[in-house]
């Protein structure tokens, strides 16, 4: 598995699309620091951009890298090599060099900016964090999807609906469920919610760890109260690694059983 991983990771190095979204990063981060001067208003504006971009790019890379080396997965199927290991393998190389270019391309200029020596430092951890939790997660969904349909129109089509579900149309779900119930004790039901939406989850977090939840109103209140604490804070992140590992579990249990 790891020469594949370390095949698939050289690959997408190479590849002028990682450089692209390592330099979006780079210029995001030097402008929102060197022109604004606010290293909480930066970590604002980035959480609003990964909150959206990186589940974009890590189900597209993920799904546009299974189908375009499907040929190459063929060959390797022959081998006496673990389907496990190809497709793992393959899922590591991508999510690790997106979260690469992510972490590189944000951490630069942060460093530059003299962030060791801000109190905001943990602010910025948190947020590279999540942008790491959610590469792996759509990463692997992503892998998912293509692993379920040959059909590469159909795959793509099934990955950027998710893509859609979980950006924009479940927070419109929420919403109205808030509203439609407004008479009822919804606490329970909001943290819940909450935690079947790893976007929305990273960017609960991120908000509390700002100290800005009383944007939220009601529901700010109550995230505040679990989630603030540190019981809930270690449950979000589990909530998070949950997430990433049950489509690699699930990932290899398919590629154990799928005639190729």
């Amino acid at each position: 598995m790891l020469k594949i991983l370390k095949y698939s990771f050289y690959d997408l190095m190479r590849s002028r699309w990682t450089y692209v979204y390592f330099l979006f990063y780079l210029l995001l981060g030097s402008v929102l620091l060197f022109l604004n001067n606010d290293l909480s208003k930066a970590v604002i504006t980035l959480m609003n951009v990964i909150i959206i971009l990186v589940p974009l790019i890590g189900t597209v890379f993920g799904i546009m890298y299974y189908y375009n080396s499907k040929e190459f997965t063929e060959l390797l199927l022959a081998q006496p090599v673990r389907r496990s290991s190809i497709f793992i393998g393959q899922y590591l190389g991508v999510a690790l060099s997106l979260s690469l270019s992510l972490i590189l391309g944000i951490g630069i200029p942060f460093l530059l900016y003299g962030l060791l020596q801000s109190n905001e430092i943990w602010d910025f951890v948190l947020l590279l964090v999540t942008g790491g939790f959610l590469t792996l997660i759509f990463s692997a969904l992503a892998f998912n999807i293509a692993i379920y349909n040959e059909n590469r129109i159909m795959g793509f089509s099934y990955a950027i609906l998710l893509w859609l579900f979980m950006a924009v149309i479940y927070d419109g779900l929420f919403l109205l469920s808030l509203i439609a119930f407004q008479d009822y004790p919804l606490d329970n039901f909001s943290i819940g919610a909450t935690l079947f939406n790893p976007i929305d989850l990273s960017r609960i977090l991120i908000l509390l760890k700002l100290d800005i939840s009383a944007l939220l109103g009601y529901t700010g209140a109550v995230f505040q109260k679990f989630f603030g604490t540190n019981q809930g804070f270690i449950l979000a992140l589990s909530a998070l690694s949950v997430w990433t590992l049950l489509p690699i579990l699930n990932l290899n249990r398919k590629s154990i059983k799928k005639d190729f």
